[in-house]
């Protein structure tokens, strides 16, 4: 299954700059051990949901010292018994792509 989410305090730097609480988060994300994918607006989990939820929320818990309150979105991609599905749906895109 995989786990897209955006997670970041409510307030910012004075720059607006986020990267530091986000750069929290993704240390959460790194240390769980399960495959990631970082892209400019959304980190990528894959794994079950017992094992994702705690990271998502861990990660939460990590942007929160920077800011009182804290924003979460989540998307998922529910569909047990696939894995590697974060690098094989990607592979399939592009194999449609290079008989163009």
């Amino acid at each position: 299954m995989l786990f897209a989410f955006s997670v970041a305090p409510t307030t910012a730097t004075e720059s607006g700059s986020v990267s530091a609480a986000v750069a929290d988060a993704l240390r959460v994300v790194r240390a769980s051990g399960l495959p990631y994918e970082l892209t400019s607006m959304f980190t990528t989990i894959e794994g079950e949901w017992d094992e994702v939820m705690p990271v998502i929320k861990a990660a939460c818990d990590a942007v929160a010292t920077h800011s009182p309150r804290v924003s979460l979105v989540v998307k998922a991609d529910l569909r047990p018994g696939y894995a590697g599905q974060l690098t094989e749906k990607v592979a399939r895109v592009e194999a449609q792509l290079a008989d163009d």
